[in-house]
């Protein structure tokens, strides 16, 4: 059941007469949410608030209940103004859309920079801090990425509670300072923990950016804004070592952290005059708030106003802060789909990082590479994923498009799947060109394919489990997000410290061969276990999103006519409960902007 359906007499019958023979009867939308050009064609009067079947019946159960109790006439429902309501950040035109989508990858971009960019300069600061443990030099390059794993946590859930833009914002610039404090570190210790405090900001985009695409875009459209959302925080890596292996030779590491910190002044500013808030509960109580200021008391009885997302009465920022802070936690522990999406996240996370820091290692020792010259291999690790993402961009809506006309119409989340399959045989089949080339000294152009190789599956694994993710949990993104996050990013911060002590007892070879089986035995059969039991674990969850359908009265079907259109509804975790307040008012009223002045 739904926690976003709304109650059965806001559901306006339109007689049979007015409509064509070929409507259906089944239409399913969020409130205000415009249907797919697959969808049937009633007016945009029935569609305005629509509700699933389930809801349907319980409501009714539950107003027969109520009727006599009086509850119906003290609540006033908030939601858009219809479908088409400009305020519905679904509604944006275009370039709105792509402008959040491509700030919220600009932070996406910009954080994962710094947390790499230092790789080829760790010699230097080894030098001139006297670090002689190859441990302590690796951290000084993954701590960054053990901030992504604390930040999280709590900004996920900050994000469901104060919105995705302010949330970013605020957390791009305690990043910015203390990033930009890292440049005049005056030991490891300073160093170390700068690192840590600036992944804790950088990491917001990560977990908090992932439900932007999810907020505008339709699902059978977001998959080209999830694959450039997806891409930002792997190229980020990659580009930063081969400025940073330039900038430790010309010039000092500590302008490794100024240059990154002028960069992301440029993409703070960007923000600021672009990047509107998305996250629709978080409009609609600000849209209620200005309702409770209006009503008049004098002249009326007395209105609880809430929204049409809101499931219970307590609404002070304590009570939705403690609520909010668990869900990562619980649905970490509860979901299937997120433990099994984030171990396997987890290993291939932290190969990349395990590749980012041994890549210097390898083409300085074995190829006897100066740092400017070596750090140029990272182009080959680029192209990997660059190619890789443009092509699964141009395919990934299409192919969900294909299996939900193949579902009668229906989307699902699996349908996201299949561009994973290719990334699983990719990764670990450059794991093992990369190893062995180096391992036998071939030329550097079978360690560079092998190392391209690398990067295209690790972006197709990325992208289809994130777009899967997202519109699995499409209302809490950003906490499953978080959920996901924070255990890749402990491997990423872990995976390098045990890459020097590895590689120096096995080899380049051996030691790659361990992590290939791993990627094998972990990432082929997750596609097709998803694939096949998908589906049921989440008609289980109470946070995934299920599909529905719902009726609307009055109108007659004819066979062959119904048409079931995808719903991108979400379950909340208080939907399962059918005493909620959310279902004991659903004989309230809904009051949109337009029936503002009337009240």
């Amino acid at each position: 059941m739904s926690s976003l359906a709304t109650p059965p007499h806001l559901i306006t019958p339109t007689p049979n007469a007015n409509r064509s023979s070929t409507q259906t009867e089944f239409a399913l939308t969020l409130p205000g949410e415009r249907l797919s050009k697959d969808a049937d064609d009633l007016s945009s009067k029935e569609r305005l608030y629509a509700v699933t079947s389930d809801r349907v019946n319980e409501s009714a159960t539950r107003g027969e209940e109520m009727e006599a109790g009086g509850e119906d006439s003290d609540v006033l429902w908030v939601d858009w103004d219809g479908p088409t309501d400009p305020m519905n950040p679904k509604n944006w035109s275009y370039k709105k859309k792509w402008a959040a989508t491509i700030v919220v990858s600009s932070f996406t971009f910009i954080s994962p920079v710094s947390s790499s960019m230092v790789a080829p300069a760790t010699e230097q600061i080894a030098r001139q801090f006297g670090i002689s443990s190859t441990v302590l030099i690796a951290m000084t390059t993954s701590v960054f990425v053990l901030g992504y794993a604390v930040g999280p946590l709590f900004l996920g859930p900050l994000s469901e509670i104060y919105g995705r833009s302010r949330v970013l914002q605020c957390a791009n610039l305690f990043y910015l300072a203390w990033n930009f404090g890292c440049g005049f570190a005056q030991n490891r210790k300073q160093l170390i923990a700068f690192r840590f405090l600036s992944g804790i900001g950088g990491s917001a985009p990560l977990s908090v950016g992932g439900g932007v695409p999810g907020d505008v875009w339709h699902a059978e459209e977001r998959g080209k804004a999830i694959a450039i959302y997806s891409l930002a925080p792997l190229l980020g890596p990659v580009i930063a070592p081969v400025c940073g292996a330039w900038i430790a030779e010309r010039s000092t590491w500590r302008w490794v952290f100024w240059s990154t910190s002028i960069a992301d002044v440029m993409i703070q500013i960007s923000g600021l005059f672009f990047l509107r808030e998305t996250f629709a509960p978080y409009l609609l109580d600000k849209k209620a708030q200005g309702i409770r200021r209006t009503l008049d008391l004098e002249t009326g009885p007395y209105k609880r106003v809430i929204t049409v997302y809101e499931s219970s009465g307590d609404r002070s920022w304590q009570h939705i802060f403690r609520k909010a802070l668990t869900r990562p936690f619980l649905l970490f522990c509860q979901e299937a789909i997120v433990q099994i999406l984030g171990i396997y996240m987890a290993f291939v996370y932290g190969n990349f990082y395990l590749f980012l820091t041994t890549m210097p290692g390898i083409f300085s020792n074995v190829y006897k590479e100066q740092p400017g010259i070596g750090g140029l291999h990272y182009i080959a690790l680029g192209l990997g994923l660059s190619l890789a993402s443009q092509i699964n961009a141009r395919f990934i809506d299409k192919i969900y498009i294909h299996f939900k006309n193949k579902n009668g119409g229906v989307g699902e989340p699996e349908f996201r799947l299949p561009s994973m399959v290719p990334g699983t045989i990719l990764f670990p089949f450059g794991l093992l060109l990369s190893g062995w080339s180096a391992e036998a000294k071939l030329h550097w152009i079978a360690t560079d394919i092998g190392i391209a190789c690398v990067g295209a599956g690790l972006i197709l694994v990325f992208q289809s489990m994130q777009t899967y993710v997202v519109d699995a949990f499409t209302l809490h993104a950003a906490s499953a997000l978080a959920a996901v996050s924070c255990l890749r990013s402990l491997t990423g911060f872990g995976f390098p410290l045990f890459a020097p002590a590895m590689y120096g007892k096995l080899g380049y070879g051996r030691g790659n061969t361990i992590l290939a089986c791993l990627a094998i035995g972990l990432g082929c059969p997750a596609p097709f276990l998803l694939w096949k039991y998908g589906r049921s674990i989440r008609m289980s969850s109470k946070y995934a999103r299920k599909p529905q359908m719902h009726h609307i009265p009055g109108n007659e079907v004819k066979n062959g006519d119904k048409e079931v259109v995808e719903a991108e509804n979400q379950q909340t975790p208080q939907s399962a409960n059918p005493n909620s307040e959310r279902t004991e008012a659903t004989q309230g009223e809904v009051i949109t902007a337009s029936e503002q002045e009337k009240v």
